[in-house]
């Protein structure tokens, strides 16, 4: 049985029912058009098998797009009169489908993996616009489990995720995503599909996980990464004087690593930075 979506009119009947003001702190713009979701699910390619973890399903347009879907749908949602009414929406729009979700109320930057239950397998969410970036980066560190991740976001930061070395917009987001997954801009979102409307425009970001790299640890390539970046317009040798005590240590740093103290970070891709960080061992 196909799900009722949620109409434009229905998104705002369901708000005007539970006194809901979207709030630009949390970031809530509702998706309020069916062909979004819709696009949204068959773009994230999932198997009948696959146990999906979203983030802010606000009032429920793509959680109902989602289920029919897949095995499973875990929904983290912050706002807790939002979480209660979640169930109640599928189990009235979607009856078939409703023993498939369960919500969690969590903030999802915090959200650990026993409160998740099953392991997702995937991630697919429209997520706010103030913390979209953490968020991944907290749950692909979280759920290894996690193998691909469609989220929508604001299109200037699907730039960033998805960008490669050298880019203009290449920065500390792509390089940290670079470390799980490949990422890449699948599509634009208008604006207009969204209430309240926002001033940019949104679009779709997707990731496919991919082993991470082996023999470092990543909170110490994470820090040579935030270093390199603090101050762009500085070579390598000056941008990682203070993580490596001094000028001279970051470039005999550097040097070990093979890779030139005069060029910036943003050349740089996740490998580059990963020898970097086994490099200081050595020197160190």
């Amino acid at each position: 049985m196909t799900p009722a979506l949620l109409s434009p009119a229905d998104i705002r009947r369901l708000a005007a029912d539970l006194d809901i003001r979207p709030t630009k702190k949390l970031g809530q713009n509702f998706v309020h058009d069916p062909n979004t979701v819709r696009r949204i699910v068959t773009t994230a390619n999932l198997a009948p098998t696959d146990r999906v973890l979203e983030v802010g399903p606000g009032l429920g347009s793509l959680t109902l797009a989602l289920l029919p879907a897949c095995a499973s749908v875990v929904a983290v949602e912050l706002d807790p009169v939002l979480a209660a009414r979640l169930p109640h929406t599928v189990g009235d729009r979607a009856p078939d489908t409703a023993d498939r979700l369960t919500v969690v109320h969590a903030d999802a930057m915090r959200v650990t993996r026993p409160e998740l239950g099953d392991e997702p397998t995937a991630l697919v969410a429209n997520l706010p616009y103030n913390v979209a970036v953490p968020v991944v980066l907290h749950l692909l560190a979280e759920l290894p489990s996690l193998r691909t991740v469609l989220v929508m976001v604001q299109a200037e930061v699907a730039d960033r995720m998805a960008a490669g070395p050298g880019s203009r917009v290449y920065g500390v987001p792509s390089v940290k995503v670079a470390w799980y997954a490949e990422a890449r801009r699948v599509a634009t979102v208008s604006r207009s599909v969204f209430w309240p409307v926002p001033n940019v425009d949104s679009a779709l970001v997707l990731l496919t996980r991919r082993p991470s790299p082996t023999g470092v640890d990543r909170a110490a390539v994470f820090r040579v990464v935030d270093a390199a970046f603090a101050q762009r317009r500085k070579t390598l040798r000056a941008a990682l004087s203070d993580w490596a005590g001094s000028p001279a240590k970051a470039e005999a740093v550097l040097t070990s690593a093979g890779v030139d103290p005069a060029v910036r970070g943003e050349q740089l891709s996740v490998s580059d930075f990963v020898r970097i960080a086994q490099a200081f061992t050595r020197v160190s």
